[in-house]
């Protein structure tokens, strides 16, 4: 019975590490371009959308490691169950080698997700992906895709309105502001809302630490406060970005290039940023602590 046990248990790590050491192989050379290109800001625009995955992947293979004994204690569905979820697994799967092996780099990318749904089906069915769907989740939302791309051309409702808020607050504040639909004309200077500084990826940001919070604190067990803080983590990140814009334009109008570049493209911006979603974890603390489920 020792003997038997033993063996059992060999097989089963000897398969993790054999599976783990796979998955290092294809994907951390992939890994390592993402976060090299998210913290040296070298990769493109619209991948750079997708920076918040610095702390999301991390957090995505924390939340699966605290699932490890749960999921080893998962039994495989019954047949004819099992069956259609292998099935699937296989699929996707499938999906997931023909993506990586075209070489083109979405499609590269998202075999990544694609890939580790495929192997919870294939191994523990149905419950295996129900179990890891949050980390599989960020994961996905995490992986670099032209999603921004094909986002920016509809952005424009959103630049107008930030661009004639950010000209109000300045015409209040005694500056000479006027506003052409996306454009501020101040002091003969003209500044653009351009379709990437509508906030979209401040908002992405915003949007993925919220959830990251909520399952933090298990306020995502709850639909209402989930919610709830969502749609004020939605209202703190266009606020925040229309007083971003505000600052560019009064910095641009009045001469001020220094402070300028160092909000726009500087590590001004991170900072902001950074104060941003601070406002989120005080928010969530202050939910925690009234409405956290029993």
């Amino acid at each position: 019975m020792r003997i038997r046990l033993s063996s059992k248990l060999v097989d089963r790590y000897w398969s993790n590490a054999a599976l783990i050491g796979l998955l290092t192989l294809l994907y951390a050379p992939i890994l390592l371009h993402w976060v090299d290109g998210w913290l040296r800001k070298s990769i493109s625009i619209e991948h750079e959308y997708f920076s918040h995955g610095v702390i999301g992947l991390p957090f995505a293979a924390y939340v699966a490691w605290i699932n490890r004994k749960r999921w080893q204690r998962l039994i495989e569905p019954s047949q004819p169950t099992i069956g259609l979820e292998k099935f699937i697994g296989a699929l996707l799967l499938l999906v997931a080698g023909i993506f990586y092996l075209s070489g083109l780099p979405d499609f590269v990318n998202l075999s990544l997700p694609i890939l580790l749904t495929g192997i919870c089906l294939w191994l523990k069915g149905l419950p295996g992906l129900k179990l890891q769907s949050f980390a599989l989740l960020l994961v996905f939302l995490a992986t670099p895709s032209e999603i921004p791309y094909l986002i920016a051309p509809y952005t424009l409702p959103l630049q107008s309105f930030i661009a004639g808020t950010a000209g109000f607050i300045l015409n209040q504040l005694g500056l000479n502001v006027t506003v052409e639909q996306i454009y501020l004309y101040v002091n003969g200077q003209i500044v653009e809302v351009a379709p990437y500084c509508a906030g979209l990826k401040m908002l992405f940001t915003s949007l993925y630490v919220a959830l990251m919070l909520l399952y933090w604190t298990d306020l995502l067990r709850s639909r209402l406060i989930s919610i709830l803080f969502l749609g004020c983590t939605v209202i703190i990140s266009v606020t925040a970005n229309i007083l971003r814009n505000t600052l560019l334009t009064y910095f641009h109008g009045t001469g001020q290039d220094q402070a300028f570049g160092w909000l726009h493209e500087g590590w001004g911006g991170d900072v902001y940023s950074a104060l941003m979603l601070g406002l989120l974890v005080v928010l969530v603390s202050l939910l925690d602590k009234h409405f956290s489920p029993a």
